[in-house]
C-alpha cells in the first residue's frame, strides 16, 4: 500500500541535530533498501495482480470481516482501491467507504475506478501523512492493510483514530509477519505481531479477535478498551 511518511521537525541545537541524525541512520538505510516507487502504472499492476490475490485472499478477508449493510468503513492506505471497492460492495448502497491515501496519482486512479464502477457509496480522501482527515465519530471500522509499518507517529495516529471511531468501532490491522517472506518490505520495516498488539494495548485498544488463514500476514481486529 502507499507509504505514509512524515518529515521530522528540525532540531533546535547542533547537539540535538547530531543525535537525531544518528538515530535516523537505520531509517535511512531502510529507505535505501526499499526505494520510493517511480512507475505508478507498474505499481498499480503489482497491487492488482493475481500474484497478490494468491496470498492476500481479498474475498476471504471481506467475508471474515462480516460487514453489515449501512456501515461506514475507512480504508487507510487505499492505494489503487484493491480493498476499497470490495468494501463498498460489501456495505451496500446504504453504507459508505472512504479510500484514504496521501498519493495524488493513486487517488486519481481510484477516482477513475469509482466512476467506471458506478458505485455511489465511495469517497476518496487525499489525506495528510499523520491525519486521515475524517469526521469525528464517523467510522465503524478502519481497515489498514500493509500500511501500518509505513506510518510514523503511531501513538498520535491511534489517538486520532480513536476519536474518529463510532462507539463499538474496530481497527483491523493486516500486515506482514516479521520473518523471511517471498513478499513484503525489508525485514527492518516489518512490525512483529506481538509488538503491534503491545502497541495497541498501550494506546487504549484491546485485541478482540484474530484470523489466521493468511499465509504471510497477521489479521488482527482491535476495539477500544473499556
Amino acid at each position: 500500500m502507499t507509504a505514509l511518511r512524515r518529515v521530522g521537525l528540525a532540531t533546535a541545537t547542533v547537539v540535538l541535530a547530531s543525535s537525531a541524525a544518528a538515530q535516523n541512520a537505520p531509517r535511512r538505510a531502510v529507505a535505501e533498501a526499499h526505494p520510493p516507487r517511480r512507475d505508478t502504472r507498474a505499481y498499480i499492476a503489482m497491487l492488482e495482480g493475481p500474484a497478490r490475490d494468491a496470498y492476500q485472499k481479498p474475498d476471504e478477508v471481506i467475508r471474515a470481516l462480516e460487514l453489515k449493510p449501512g456501515e461506514t468503513v475507512a480504508d487507510i492506505g487505499s492505494g489503487s482501491g484493491y480493498f476499497t471497492l470490495r468494501l463498498a460492495r460489501a456495505v451496500g448502497e446504504a453504507g459508505h467507504v472512504y479510500g484514504v491515501d496521501i498519493d495524488p496519482d493513486l487517488t486519481r486512479h481510484l477516482n477513475r475506478r469509482i466512476r467506471d464502477s458506478g458505485l455511489r457509496n465511495v469517497q476518496t480522501v487525499l489525506s495528510e501523512p499523520d491525519d486521515p482527515l475524517l469526521p469525528d465519530r464517523s467510522i465503524d471500522r478502519f481497515l489498514i492493510v500493509n500500511t501500518w509499518h509505513h506510518i510514523e507517529g503511531h501513538a498520535r495516529y491511534l489517538a486520532l483514530l480513536k476519536k474518529l471511531l463510532k462507539p463499538g468501532g474496530q481497527i483491523i490491522m493486516i500486515d506482514y509477519q516479521k520473518r523471511d517472506l517471498p513478499v513484503g518490505p525489508p525485514m527492518a520495516m516489518k512490525i512483529a505481531r506481538g509488538d503491534l498488539v503491545r502497541e495497541m494495548v498501550e494506546n487504549g485498544f484491546r485485541l478482540a479477535s484474530e484470523h489466521t488463514f493468511l499465509p504471510y500476514q497477521y489479521f488482527l481486529v482491535f476495539t477500544v478498551a473499556r
